[in-house]
């Protein structure tokens, strides 16, 4: 098993990956008649990115990694699953990414957001990523499904979801290869009452954890 940990560009980020951001304000006091300036924000550090994988095909030349083989890959809070993994990169250092299935499999993404008590879970066939749209495709027989507190809450299905990173929107498209009934668009969301409901109870729980 390839265990391979690397440090990617703001641009290789994948579904929900998180980039963490922090800012330093330098502090004002009334005795000082000239106020100091603050500080620029400092960009928070890239999380690494650990892929395990049964085989590694780097080409230099092409600027293309092939992971073969149950691969795993954790970025942050986002883990994927597949059986391969393809990631290109362009002149301008933007990233491209596919992952694919065997037979019999999909592919499967979860991002964590431990904030909100949220597990956002997506599985298809095949799953792609464009860096220059910032935005994560689940293609055949496509689901993403919201978790609250570990219960489902939004649930999508078709033949392809697009999930777009910066705007946090969701696309759906039907077809033959759809994973809802007569290639169409299925989508179930709860009332937001309940899923504030839910966090409301996951955060009063982990207070009384914490209490103990």
């Amino acid at each position: 098993m390839t265990d391979l940990r690397i440090l990617l560009a703001p641009t290789t980020r994948l579904i929900g990956a998180v980039l963490l951001t922090a800012s330093a304000l330098a502090p004002a006091y009334a005795a000082d008649p000239a106020p100091k300036a603050a500080t620029p924000a400092t960009p928070a550090e890239e999380p690494s990115t650990l892929i395990l994988s049964d085989t590694l095909h780097y080409d230099d030349v092409k600027k293309q990694s092939v992971f073969t083989g149950n691969v795993n890959l954790t970025r942050g809070l986002m883990t994927l699953s597949s059986d391969t993994l393809q990631m290109t990169e362009d002149a301008q250092g933007n990233q491209y990414g596919t992952a694919t299935a065997n037979k019999g499999k999909v592919v499967t993404i979860r991002q964590e957001r431990p904030d909100t008590f949220e597990l956002i879970e997506g599985k298809g066939l095949r799953a792609e990523y464009d860096g220059t749209k910032s935005t994560f495709d689940l293609i055949g027989q496509a689901v993403v499904v919201r978790y609250v507190c570990g219960k489902p809450f939004d649930t999508i299905r078709g033949e392809r979801v697009r999930y777009n990173e910066k705007t946090g929107t969701y696309e759906a498209q039907g077809g033959p290869n759809s994973a809802a009934a007569g290639g169409r668009v299925r989508s179930v969301a709860e009332p937001r009452a309940k899923a504030d409901a839910a966090v409301a109870e996951c955060r009063k729980q982990q207070a009384a954890k914490k209490g103990r």
